[in-house]
Parts: structure tokens; C-alpha cells; sequence
């Protein structure tokens, strides 16, 4: 079975809840510019190993001197063994979008 390119490379879901207001603007702007947004404060981002590892040291550069005791930030490495099921809109959020 031959796998198409999205479903080869590696994926990082990042999920947050940051109080400041400017430094969650900040936190997602940046996230914005290597994935899509799931869900308010949760980001899918899909590339190779060496852009992951780039963002994960990123965040601990940019941003982990500025998080708060309040705040919280997980990043999780999916592995291609990994199950995802949807349901709903999530069910047709992986379809190509094809405009002639």
C-alpha cells in the first residue's frame, strides 16, 4: 500500500491554555504558521521531524520564559501508530478541496 505524502510525514498536536492575552495571540500566531487550528487552543501541525524539533525549540526560546504557573502547553509527537477517529466535521477535515 503506497501512502500519500500528508500521511507520511510526522505529526505534532500542540494544546494550550495561556491567561495573558497578548502572549496567547503571540503562542498562536506563531503555531499558525506551520499547522491549522482543530479547535480554539489546539493546533495540528504535520511535517518533517526536523521542522517539529524546530518548533518544539521555538516554544522553549520564544515562549516558556513568559508562560505562567497558570498556564499550560503540551506537545504531543503522533506516531504513525497512532489511532485518530472522527466524528462529525472532524470526519471530512483530512478531504482535498479541489476549485476549478
Amino acid at each position: 500500500m503506497i501512502k500519500s505524502q500528508k500521511e507520511i510525514r510526522p505529526t505534532l498536536l500542540v494544546s494550550y491554555d495561556i491567561s495573558d492575552d497578548k502572549l496567547r495571540t503571540r503562542f498562536a500566531k506563531f503555531l499558525s504558521k506551520f499547522g491549522h487550528r482543530l479547535q480554539y487552543s489546539v493546533f495540528e501541525i504535520r511535517n518533517s521531524p526536523r521542522v517539529l524539533e524546530n518548533i518544539a525549540t521555538g516554544i522553549e526560546g520564544k515562549f516558556a520564559k513568559s508562560f505562567s504557573q497558570s498556564d499550560s502547553v503540551y506537545l504531543f509527537r503522533m506516531s504513525q501508530q497512532c489511532k485518530i477517529i472522527k466524528y462529525g466535521f472532524a470526519a471530512d477535515d483530512d478531504s482535498d478541496l479541489i476549485i476549478v
